[in-house]
């Protein structure tokens, strides 16, 4: 094992050793945030897998509501939430699956702004319609989700603390999966399609087949980071996925980094919590999501995952540049 792997290995097991304790040294106000962020990061990590094959959906955050309606649904019947769970999954990924056959017939800004418009069909039938989606005022009393195996344990996932170790091992499961699919042949035939789709297209690569594949397997994530949602707050509304959560998603990727894996883990922690830090200034919020995007572009267009290499080269700009300026004074 070389010592660059040994390095990674340790670090990854810091970090879980970190995240392990966190929900019992912070207060319940933050553990709620903790919770809240496992959730984005499976979202953020989900919208990525579409944004490698070279389009960016504005549809995200309402099939991520898609998830989240369908397994609030499907538990009221009643049903287990631990099967309406994966079947709110599978009916993100089935919307997704209808969602691709009109939108991959556009790319570019077309398929941006068609991807919105089906997105705000969607929600305006959750608010137009209030047998079942509730209407504006949404679904309230979603079950929480339960382990009862009699005499032997009964766990309630609803209290914070084990929802949080719930929320962290799906989270760490699905980005491992994720993993594996980006570093798999689809997951090589996704890039391959973004950066020369007309190349891929002449040797016998379907480029809309692909591209479904993404937009159906990102769908599938975002879903079920939809309904662990609905069972933790238990009630949602059409406006948690209005185009202010897919903005925040957009930028949560673009700021961290489209172009590696940890980019958008990066991105959607650091801006959460700097976030977090200016609740009380709610008018500012906007206008410094605005900065940070434009400070973003401009000086780390590669996202703040690149920020070590960056740092690492103004260092030795810096070295070289004393070295020189020494051998003139000499």
């Amino acid at each position: 094992m070389s010592r660059r792997t040994c390095l990674n290995a340790a670090g990854i097991a810091v970090v879980l050793a970190v995240i392990c304790v966190l929900p019992f040294v912070v207060r319940p106000y933050q553990l709620d945030f903790l919770i809240f962020l496992f959730i984005n990061v499976i979202l953020v990590v989900s919208y990525r897998l579409i944004a490698i094959t070279g389009e960016f959906s504005l549809a995200h955050a309402v099939i991520m509501g898609v998830g989240a309606y369908a397994s609030a649904l499907l538990a009221s019947l009643p049903i287990s939430p631990w099967i309406s769970m994966p079947l709110g999954g599978v009916a993100a990924a089935v919307i997704a699956y209808i969602l691709s056959f009109p939108l991959f017939r556009m790319k570019g800004f077309y398929f941006l702004i068609g991807s919105f418009a089906a997105a705000e069909a969607i929600r305006l039938c959750w608010v137009q319609f209030n047998d079942p989606f509730g209407g504006f005022r949404g679904l309230r009393g979603i079950p929480v989700l339960e382990i009862d195996l009699g005499d032997l344990l009964y766990l309630d996932l609803g209290a914070p603390v084990p929802y949080y170790f719930f929320a962290m091992i799906v989270g760490l499961i699905f980005l491992t999966v994720m993993y594996r699919i980006e570093h798999s042949r689809f997951g090589f035939v996704f890039h391959a399609v973004h950066h020369k789709d007309t190349l891929a297209q002449s040797v016998g690569v379907d480029v809309r087949r692909y591209r479904t594949i993404a937009f159906v397997t990102g769908g599938f994530f975002a879903g079920i980071a939809g309904a662990m949602l609905a069972h933790y707050v238990t009630a949602i509304n059409p406006g948690l996925f209005g185009l202010k959560q897919m903005l925040f998603v957009l930028v949560w990727v673009l700021v961290g980094g489209l172009g590696h894996f940890a980019g958008p883990i990066i991105g959607v922690t650091v801006l959460s919590i700097i976030d977090e830090s200016l609740r009380g200034l709610d008018e500012l919020r906007p206008g410094f999501y605005g900065l940070v995007l434009i400070a973003t572009m401009l000086f780390l267009p590669d996202g703040l995952v690149s920020l070590p290499r960056k740092v690492m080269q103004w260092l030795v700009w810096l070295r070289k540049r004393g070295e020189g300026a020494l051998a003139r004074r000499e």
